[in-house]
């Protein structure tokens, strides 16, 4: 049986992006803050983090941060309750 094809969550190019900010973690170069002036990023989720948010910026596809997920959830959830209180 053929396997479903499922919809892309990030673009390829956002790949490549992350590719680059560990090549960078891994030498020592990476640095954390606005235009770099902040710390050396320490472990290789930061470094995931700054590549995603480079990427985000860029306008490329990246899935929204999971603390706005979350934030879109519950505001979904309170208007459906308020229309369902309201009948």
């Amino acid at each position: 049986m053929a396997r479903k094809a499922t919809k892309r969550r990030y673009s390829r190019s956002v790949g490549s992006d992350v590719e680059r900010e560990m090549r960078r973690y891994k030498k020592g170069t990476a640095r954390s803050g606005p235009g770099g002036r902040g710390g050396r990023v320490k472990s290789r989720k930061q470094a995931i983090a700054i590549a995603l948010s480079e990427a985000r910026a860029k306008g490329k596809k990246v899935p929204k941060k999971a603390s706005k997920r979350k934030a879109a959830k519950r505001a979904a959830k309170k208007s459906s309750k308020r229309k369902s209180s309201k009948r």
